[in-house]
């Protein structure tokens, strides 16, 4: 089953969007914020990422620029 990140500081985006992929047999994991979207991308395999660009603590472009100097490649889908 393909396992998505998904990393939104708003909760209701995070849940809509887990329920509609969750009914098509996606696994989900959430992030609140950046920093929490780093840690769980750092110790877990995702297929894609679903990733919020404007969060506090640690914007999207952040992520993806830490992304990017730890040699994470996983897609990235930027809302």
């Amino acid at each position: 089953m393909p396992k998505i990140l998904i990393v939104d500081d708003e909760r209701a985006i995070r849940r809509t969007l887990k329920e509609i992929l969750e009914y098509e047999k996606f696994e989900i994991d959430e992030a609140e914020d950046g920093e929490a979207g780093i840690a769980k991308i750092e110790k877990n395999q995702y297929d894609v990422i679903i990733l919020d660009v404007k969060m506090p603590k640690k914007d999207g472009i952040e992520v993806l620029n830490d992304m990017q100097q730890k040699g994470i490649d996983t897609p990235v889908v930027v809302l």
